[in-house]
């Protein structure tokens, strides 16, 4: 049991908890976090959608961690990786994927899985 506990699919499910309690504490979202998200999850640069919402980079660094629980550019890679995971779940090959989510080639998508998720991305796939 102890090892199941540090599975990738434990793991998500414990990170997709804490991801909901951070939403019900923080109430409903305002435009500007909604606009943050949206922005980032588009690939735009942090410097831009700073400016697009009227906020310095330090501003919206503060904005994103109250909101998110990390930094403007943390979010932006996991919106990416979210994109890749639901690509790669439809089926897409791994390199298109990569191209597709933005990433510079498919051994970039699989450095970046492994960093922010800690395992493979076959092993996140399968873990579901």
């Amino acid at each position: 049991r102890a090892a199941a506990a540090g599975t990738p699919g434990a793991v998500a499910r414990v990170l997709e908890r804490t991801a909901a309690a951070r939403l019900r504490e923080a109430g409903p979202p305002d435009g500007r976090t909604a606009a943050v998200a949206a922005a980032l999850a588009r690939g735009r640069p942090v410097a831009e959608v700073a400016l697009s919402v009227a906020l310095s980079e330090r501003q919206l660094h503060r904005l994103s961690l109250d909101a998110f629980g990390y930094g403007p550019k943390t979010l932006a890679r996991v919106l990416r990786l979210v994109r890749a995971l639901d690509l790669a779940r439809a089926e897409v090959p791994w390199a298109e994927v990569a191209a597709r989510a933005g990433y510079a080639d498919q051994a970039h998508l699989a450095r970046e899985v492994k960093s922010l998720a800690g395992a493979p991305m076959g092993a996140l796939l399968t873990s579901g």
